[in-house]
Protein backbone atom coordinates (compact mmCIF):
# COMPACT_ATOMS: atom_id res chain seq x y z
CA UNK A 1 0.00 0.00 0.00
CA UNK A 2 1.59 3.34 -1.02
CA UNK A 3 2.14 6.14 1.53
CA UNK A 4 2.86 9.68 0.38
CA UNK A 5 5.82 11.74 1.62
CA UNK A 6 4.50 15.33 1.79
CA UNK A 7 6.01 18.73 2.52
CA UNK A 8 5.01 19.41 6.15
CA UNK A 9 3.61 22.65 7.52
CA UNK A 10 6.59 24.51 8.96
CA UNK A 11 5.25 27.84 10.13
CA UNK A 12 2.68 30.51 9.38
CA UNK A 13 4.99 32.61 7.21
CA UNK A 14 6.52 29.72 5.24
CA UNK A 15 4.56 28.57 2.18
CA UNK A 16 7.26 26.87 0.13
CA UNK A 17 10.58 25.09 0.48
CA UNK A 18 13.40 23.72 -1.66
CA UNK A 19 14.57 20.11 -1.79
CA UNK A 20 18.15 20.29 -0.50
CA UNK A 21 19.00 16.56 -0.77
CA UNK A 22 17.56 13.08 -0.57
CA UNK A 23 19.07 10.89 2.13
CA UNK A 24 17.56 7.73 0.63
CA UNK A 25 17.47 6.40 -2.93
CA UNK A 26 14.64 4.69 -4.79
CA UNK A 27 14.63 1.04 -3.73
CA UNK A 28 16.07 1.70 -0.27
CA UNK A 29 14.35 0.07 2.68
CA UNK A 30 13.30 2.59 5.33
CA UNK A 31 11.97 2.28 8.86
CA UNK A 32 9.28 4.41 10.43
CA UNK A 33 10.80 7.78 11.31
CA UNK A 34 13.93 7.41 9.18
CA UNK A 35 15.01 10.80 7.71
CA UNK A 36 14.27 10.74 4.00
CA UNK A 37 14.81 14.20 2.59
CA UNK A 38 16.20 17.54 3.78
CA UNK A 39 14.19 20.65 2.92
CA UNK A 40 15.56 24.19 2.85
CA UNK A 41 13.30 27.09 3.82
CA UNK A 42 14.01 30.79 4.06
CA UNK A 43 14.58 30.44 7.82
CA UNK A 44 15.65 26.89 8.75
CA UNK A 45 16.51 23.53 7.21
CA UNK A 46 14.51 20.49 8.30
CA UNK A 47 14.46 16.75 7.71
CA UNK A 48 11.26 14.97 6.65
CA UNK A 49 10.94 11.53 8.31
CA UNK A 50 9.38 8.44 6.78
CA UNK A 51 5.67 8.23 7.71
CA UNK A 52 5.73 4.41 7.51
CA UNK A 53 8.11 1.47 7.16
CA UNK A 54 8.64 0.11 3.65
CA UNK A 55 10.58 0.77 0.47
CA UNK A 56 11.12 4.16 -1.16
CA UNK A 57 9.46 3.45 -4.48
CA UNK A 58 9.26 6.90 -6.06
CA UNK A 59 10.85 10.36 -5.85
CA UNK A 60 8.73 13.10 -7.40
CA UNK A 61 10.98 16.11 -6.76
CA UNK A 62 14.75 15.92 -7.02
CA UNK A 63 17.30 18.10 -5.20
CA UNK A 64 16.97 21.76 -6.18
CA UNK A 65 13.22 21.64 -6.85
CA UNK A 66 10.94 24.23 -5.22
CA UNK A 67 7.88 22.70 -3.57
CA UNK A 68 4.74 23.96 -1.82
CA UNK A 69 3.43 23.00 1.62
CA UNK A 70 1.42 19.76 1.29
CA UNK A 71 2.97 18.79 -2.06
CA UNK A 72 3.93 15.12 -2.55
CA UNK A 73 7.69 14.55 -2.52
CA UNK A 74 7.68 10.82 -3.09
CA UNK A 75 6.05 7.49 -2.22
CA UNK A 76 6.81 4.70 0.28
CA UNK A 77 5.62 1.19 -0.65
CA UNK A 78 4.31 -0.63 2.44
CA UNK A 79 3.68 -3.93 0.63
CA UNK A 80 4.81 -7.24 2.10
CA UNK A 81 7.58 -7.45 -0.49
CA UNK A 82 9.42 -4.81 1.48
CA UNK A 83 10.13 -7.34 4.24
CA UNK A 84 12.51 -9.29 2.02
CA UNK A 85 14.17 -6.23 0.57
CA UNK A 86 16.89 -5.65 3.19
CA UNK A 87 18.76 -8.92 2.65
CA UNK A 88 18.40 -8.88 -1.12
CA UNK A 89 19.38 -5.23 -1.37
CA UNK A 90 22.38 -5.73 0.89
CA UNK A 91 23.62 -8.71 -1.20
CA UNK A 92 23.00 -7.10 -4.57
CA UNK A 93 24.35 -3.70 -3.69
CA UNK A 94 27.40 -4.76 -1.64
CA UNK A 95 29.94 -3.93 -4.40
CA UNK A 96 28.31 -0.57 -5.09
CA UNK A 97 28.12 0.20 -1.39
CA UNK A 98 31.81 -0.60 -0.95
CA UNK A 99 32.72 1.69 -3.82
CA UNK A 100 30.51 4.43 -2.47
CA UNK A 101 31.99 4.05 1.02
CA UNK A 102 35.47 4.56 -0.42
CA UNK A 103 34.30 7.68 -2.16
CA UNK A 104 32.12 9.37 0.46
CA UNK A 105 31.66 9.22 4.26
CA UNK A 106 28.72 7.54 5.98
CA UNK A 107 26.74 10.63 6.95
CA UNK A 108 24.44 8.55 9.19
CA UNK A 109 27.46 7.81 11.40
CA UNK A 110 29.02 11.23 11.05
CA UNK A 111 26.91 13.98 12.58
CA UNK A 112 27.81 17.17 10.75
CA UNK A 113 26.19 20.53 10.16
CA UNK A 114 24.84 21.32 6.66
CA UNK A 115 27.61 23.88 6.15
CA UNK A 116 30.22 21.32 7.22
CA UNK A 117 28.88 18.80 4.68
CA UNK A 118 28.99 21.42 1.94
CA UNK A 119 32.54 22.40 2.88
CA UNK A 120 33.56 18.72 2.85
CA UNK A 121 32.22 18.31 -0.69
CA UNK A 122 34.01 21.47 -1.87
CA UNK A 123 37.34 20.48 -0.28
CA UNK A 124 37.09 16.70 -0.96
CA UNK A 125 37.34 15.90 2.75
CA UNK A 126 36.08 12.62 4.23
CA UNK A 127 33.72 13.65 7.06
CA UNK A 128 34.24 10.32 8.82
CA UNK A 129 37.89 11.25 9.42
CA UNK A 130 37.14 14.70 10.84
CA UNK A 131 36.98 15.17 14.61
CA UNK A 132 34.04 17.38 15.57
CA UNK A 133 34.31 20.22 18.08
CA UNK A 134 30.59 21.05 18.16
CA UNK A 135 27.96 19.96 20.66
CA UNK A 136 28.07 16.17 21.20
CA UNK A 137 31.04 15.93 18.84
CA UNK A 138 29.18 17.40 15.86
CA UNK A 139 31.46 18.28 12.94
CA UNK A 140 31.51 22.03 12.24
CA UNK A 141 32.52 23.90 9.09
CA UNK A 142 35.69 25.11 10.85
CA UNK A 143 36.63 21.47 11.58
CA UNK A 144 36.38 20.61 7.89
CA UNK A 145 38.39 23.67 6.86
CA UNK A 146 41.08 22.78 9.39
CA UNK A 147 41.20 19.21 8.08
CA UNK A 148 41.48 20.51 4.53
CA UNK A 149 44.40 22.75 5.51
CA UNK A 150 46.12 19.88 7.26
CA UNK A 151 45.93 17.65 4.18
CA UNK A 152 46.90 20.32 1.66
CA UNK A 153 50.46 20.10 0.24
CA UNK A 154 52.86 22.80 1.30
CA UNK A 155 53.14 25.63 -1.15
CA UNK A 156 56.50 26.15 -2.79
CA UNK A 157 58.21 29.41 -1.88
CA UNK A 158 59.27 31.32 -4.93
CA UNK A 159 62.88 32.59 -4.86
CA UNK A 160 63.31 36.33 -4.36
CA UNK A 161 64.55 37.82 -7.62
CA UNK A 162 67.63 40.03 -7.62
CA UNK A 163 66.98 43.76 -8.01
CA UNK A 164 66.89 44.98 -11.58
CA UNK A 165 68.22 48.41 -12.54
CA UNK A 166 65.54 50.89 -13.52
CA UNK A 167 64.93 51.06 -17.26
CA UNK A 168 63.75 54.07 -19.25
CA UNK A 169 59.99 54.35 -19.65
CA UNK A 170 58.73 52.63 -22.79
CA UNK A 171 55.30 51.95 -24.16
CA UNK A 172 54.07 48.60 -22.77
CA UNK A 173 53.38 45.84 -25.28
CA UNK A 174 49.82 45.06 -26.25
CA UNK A 175 48.19 42.72 -23.70
CA UNK A 176 48.18 39.05 -24.58
CA UNK A 177 45.48 36.55 -23.80
CA UNK A 178 45.33 35.94 -20.05
CA UNK A 179 46.72 32.61 -18.94
CA UNK A 180 45.17 32.69 -15.45
CA UNK A 181 41.78 31.41 -14.36
CA UNK A 182 39.08 33.73 -15.73
CA UNK A 183 36.23 31.26 -15.36
CA UNK A 184 32.80 32.19 -14.05
CA UNK A 185 30.43 30.22 -11.86
CA UNK A 186 26.68 30.46 -11.51
CA UNK A 187 25.45 29.59 -8.02
CA UNK A 188 21.74 29.39 -7.30
CA UNK A 189 20.70 31.50 -4.33
CA UNK A 190 19.54 29.57 -1.28
CA UNK A 191 15.97 30.08 -0.09
CA UNK A 192 17.23 32.11 2.85
CA UNK A 193 19.48 34.34 0.71
CA UNK A 194 16.69 34.88 -1.83
CA UNK A 195 14.27 35.84 0.95
CA UNK A 196 16.81 38.24 2.49
CA UNK A 197 17.30 39.89 -0.91
CA UNK A 198 13.55 40.22 -1.47
CA UNK A 199 12.85 41.62 2.02
CA UNK A 200 15.67 44.15 1.79
CA UNK A 201 14.29 45.51 -1.46
CA UNK A 202 10.74 45.53 -0.07
CA UNK A 203 11.64 47.45 3.08
CA UNK A 204 13.48 50.11 1.09
CA UNK A 205 10.41 50.48 -1.12
CA UNK A 206 7.81 50.56 1.66
CA UNK A 207 9.47 52.33 4.63
CA UNK A 208 10.82 55.87 4.96
CA UNK A 209 14.20 54.80 6.31
CA UNK A 210 16.55 57.33 7.83
CA UNK A 211 19.66 56.87 10.01
CA UNK A 212 21.15 58.95 12.79
CA UNK A 213 24.49 58.48 14.53
CA UNK A 214 26.31 59.08 17.79
CA UNK A 215 29.48 57.89 19.48
CA UNK A 216 29.92 56.22 22.84
CA UNK A 217 32.88 56.24 25.23
CA UNK A 218 33.27 52.55 26.17
CA UNK A 219 35.70 53.19 29.05
CA UNK A 220 33.11 52.56 31.79
CA UNK A 221 31.82 49.30 30.33
CA UNK A 222 35.31 47.98 29.57
CA UNK A 223 36.53 48.80 33.08
CA UNK A 224 33.49 47.11 34.63
CA UNK A 225 33.97 44.01 32.47
CA UNK A 226 37.64 43.85 33.46
CA UNK A 227 36.77 44.05 37.18
CA UNK A 228 33.95 41.52 37.05
CA UNK A 229 34.91 39.09 34.27
CA UNK A 230 36.42 36.35 36.45
CA UNK A 231 33.68 36.38 39.10
CA UNK A 232 30.97 36.61 36.43
CA UNK A 233 32.27 33.61 34.48
CA UNK A 234 32.85 31.55 37.62
CA UNK A 235 29.27 32.16 38.71
CA UNK A 236 27.46 31.95 35.37
CA UNK A 237 29.68 29.84 33.13
CA UNK A 238 29.75 32.47 30.39
CA UNK A 239 31.83 35.55 29.61
CA UNK A 240 30.52 39.02 30.36
CA UNK A 241 30.30 40.43 26.84
CA UNK A 242 28.93 43.61 25.29
CA UNK A 243 25.59 42.07 24.27
CA UNK A 244 23.99 42.30 27.71
CA UNK A 245 24.97 45.96 28.16
CA UNK A 246 23.48 47.04 24.84
CA UNK A 247 20.36 44.89 25.23
CA UNK A 248 19.71 46.50 28.62
CA UNK A 249 20.52 49.97 27.28
CA UNK A 250 18.20 49.45 24.30
CA UNK A 251 15.36 48.47 26.61
CA UNK A 252 15.95 51.60 28.70
CA UNK A 253 15.88 53.74 25.55
CA UNK A 254 12.76 51.98 24.22
CA UNK A 255 10.95 52.72 27.47
CA UNK A 256 11.99 56.37 27.17
CA UNK A 257 11.00 56.65 23.47
CA UNK A 258 8.09 54.14 23.10
CA UNK A 259 7.43 54.70 19.39
CA UNK A 260 10.76 53.08 18.48
CA UNK A 261 9.26 49.86 19.87
CA UNK A 262 6.34 49.81 17.43
CA UNK A 263 5.23 48.91 13.93
CA UNK A 264 2.91 50.42 11.35
CA UNK A 265 -0.22 48.48 10.31
CA UNK A 266 -2.25 50.41 7.76
CA UNK A 267 -2.93 53.82 9.26
CA UNK A 268 -2.41 52.62 12.85
CA UNK A 269 0.75 52.49 14.96
CA UNK A 270 0.99 49.35 17.11
CA UNK A 271 2.93 50.29 20.25
CA UNK A 272 4.51 47.25 21.92
CA UNK A 273 4.57 47.22 25.71
CA UNK A 274 6.87 44.20 25.80
CA UNK A 275 10.49 43.92 24.74
CA UNK A 276 11.42 41.04 22.43
CA UNK A 277 14.90 42.03 21.29
CA UNK A 278 16.29 40.44 18.13
CA UNK A 279 20.06 39.91 18.02
CA UNK A 280 21.44 39.56 14.48
CA UNK A 281 23.76 36.57 14.08
CA UNK A 282 25.86 35.77 11.02
CA UNK A 283 25.39 32.27 9.53
CA UNK A 284 26.76 30.51 6.46
CA UNK A 285 23.52 30.95 4.49
CA UNK A 286 22.93 34.55 5.57
CA UNK A 287 22.03 36.71 8.53
CA UNK A 288 19.46 35.39 11.01
CA UNK A 289 17.83 37.26 13.90
CA UNK A 290 16.93 35.05 16.88
CA UNK A 291 14.85 36.77 19.54
CA UNK A 292 15.37 37.33 23.27
CA UNK A 293 11.77 37.18 24.50
CA UNK A 294 10.79 39.44 27.40
CA UNK A 295 14.38 40.64 27.51
CA UNK A 296 13.46 43.23 30.14
CA UNK A 297 12.96 40.38 32.63
CA UNK A 298 16.34 38.76 31.87
CA UNK A 299 19.49 39.24 33.92
CA UNK A 300 22.85 40.12 32.36
CA UNK A 301 23.89 36.46 32.71
CA UNK A 302 20.69 35.19 31.06
CA UNK A 303 21.19 37.54 28.10
CA UNK A 304 24.80 36.40 27.62
CA UNK A 305 23.86 32.73 27.93
CA UNK A 306 21.00 33.04 25.43
CA UNK A 307 23.07 35.01 22.91
CA UNK A 308 25.86 32.42 23.16
CA UNK A 309 23.34 29.61 22.63
CA UNK A 310 21.88 31.33 19.56
CA UNK A 311 25.32 31.97 18.05
CA UNK A 312 26.25 28.30 18.44
CA UNK A 313 22.91 27.12 17.06
CA UNK A 314 23.25 29.44 14.05
CA UNK A 315 26.72 28.05 13.34
CA UNK A 316 25.43 24.48 13.56
CA UNK A 317 22.23 25.18 11.62
CA UNK A 318 19.99 24.08 14.49
CA UNK A 319 17.96 27.27 15.11
CA UNK A 320 14.22 26.61 15.20
CA UNK A 321 11.42 28.74 13.77
CA UNK A 322 10.35 29.60 17.32
CA UNK A 323 13.81 31.10 17.91
CA UNK A 324 13.39 33.45 14.93
CA UNK A 325 9.72 34.40 15.22
CA UNK A 326 8.64 37.92 16.10
CA UNK A 327 10.79 40.59 17.69
CA UNK A 328 9.98 44.23 18.46
CA UNK A 329 13.44 45.76 17.97
CA UNK A 330 16.75 44.51 16.55
CA UNK A 331 20.43 44.98 17.45
CA UNK A 332 23.12 44.18 14.89
CA UNK A 333 26.87 44.33 15.53
CA UNK A 334 28.99 44.90 12.46
CA UNK A 335 31.90 45.64 14.74
CA UNK A 336 32.65 41.95 15.16
CA UNK A 337 33.62 41.95 11.47
CA UNK A 338 35.61 45.20 11.75
CA UNK A 339 32.98 47.70 10.58
CA UNK A 340 33.71 51.22 11.79
CA UNK A 341 30.44 52.80 10.62
CA UNK A 342 27.39 51.63 8.68
CA UNK A 343 23.67 52.25 8.19
CA UNK A 344 21.74 49.10 9.14
CA UNK A 345 18.56 48.24 7.24
CA UNK A 346 15.27 47.77 9.08
CA UNK A 347 14.08 44.30 9.97
CA UNK A 348 10.40 44.60 8.91
CA UNK A 349 7.86 45.20 10.32
CA UNK A 350 9.95 46.75 13.10
CA UNK A 351 10.39 50.52 13.18
CA UNK A 352 13.97 50.64 14.44
CA UNK A 353 17.32 48.82 14.41
CA UNK A 354 20.45 49.66 16.42
CA UNK A 355 23.82 49.20 14.72
CA UNK A 356 26.98 48.66 16.79
CA UNK A 357 30.50 49.02 15.43
CA UNK A 358 34.16 48.40 16.19
CA UNK A 359 35.71 49.90 19.33
CA UNK A 360 38.72 52.05 18.41
CA UNK A 361 41.00 54.24 20.48
CA UNK A 362 40.44 57.85 19.39
CA UNK A 363 41.42 61.27 20.74
CA UNK A 364 38.49 63.14 22.30
CA UNK A 365 38.11 66.28 24.40
CA UNK A 366 37.41 65.65 28.11
CA UNK A 367 37.38 68.58 30.55
CA UNK A 368 39.31 70.78 28.14
CA UNK A 369 42.01 68.15 27.61
CA UNK A 370 42.62 65.81 24.67
CA UNK A 371 42.63 62.20 25.88
CA UNK A 372 42.62 58.80 24.19
CA UNK A 373 39.48 56.75 24.85
CA UNK A 374 37.97 53.53 23.43
CA UNK A 375 35.14 54.85 21.27
CA UNK A 376 32.31 53.18 19.34
CA UNK A 377 30.08 54.71 16.70
CA UNK A 378 26.43 53.66 17.03
CA UNK A 379 23.66 54.08 14.47
CA UNK A 380 19.88 53.99 14.60
CA UNK A 381 17.98 53.33 11.38
CA UNK A 382 14.30 54.12 11.85
CA UNK A 383 11.02 54.38 9.97
CA UNK A 384 10.45 58.12 9.66
CA UNK A 385 6.73 57.53 9.09
CA UNK A 386 6.41 56.59 12.76
CA UNK A 387 9.44 58.08 14.48
CA UNK A 388 10.38 61.75 14.37
CA UNK A 389 14.00 62.78 13.91
CA UNK A 390 14.13 64.30 17.40
CA UNK A 391 12.92 61.01 18.90
CA UNK A 392 15.60 59.08 17.03
CA UNK A 393 18.31 61.45 18.24
CA UNK A 394 17.07 61.27 21.84
CA UNK A 395 16.96 57.47 21.60
CA UNK A 396 20.68 57.30 20.75
CA UNK A 397 21.50 59.90 23.40
CA UNK A 398 19.77 57.66 25.97
CA UNK A 399 21.81 54.66 24.75
CA UNK A 400 24.98 56.76 25.07
CA UNK A 401 24.09 57.88 28.61
CA UNK A 402 23.37 54.35 29.84
CA UNK A 403 26.49 52.79 28.29
CA UNK A 404 28.83 55.53 29.50
CA UNK A 405 27.39 55.15 33.02
CA UNK A 406 26.78 51.37 33.23
CA UNK A 407 25.66 51.63 36.83
CA UNK A 408 22.56 53.45 35.55
CA UNK A 409 21.55 50.25 33.75
CA UNK A 410 20.92 48.60 37.12
CA UNK A 411 19.02 51.60 38.43
CA UNK A 412 16.83 51.89 35.30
Amino acid sequence: MPAHIVVPEVGESIVEARVARWMKNVGDVVALGDPLVELETDKVNLEVPSPVAGVLSRIDHQAGADVKIGEVLGVIDESGAAAAAPAAAAQAEAPAAAAAAAKAPDTDKTRATPTAKKAAEQNDVNLASVKGTGVAGRVMKSDVEQAAKGSAPAKAVAPVPAPVPAAPAVRPPAPRAASGDRSEERVRMSKRRATIARRLVEVQSTAAMLSTFNEVDMSGVMALRERRKVAFKDKNGVNLGLSSFFVKAAIGALKAIPRVNSELQGDEMVLKHYYDIGVAVGAAEGLVVPVLRDADTMSFAQVEQQVRFYAKAAEEGTLSLADLKGGTFTITNGGVFGSLLSTPILNPPQAGILGLHAIKDRPIAVGGQVVIRPMMYIALTYDHRIIDGSEAVRFLVKIKELIEDPGALLID
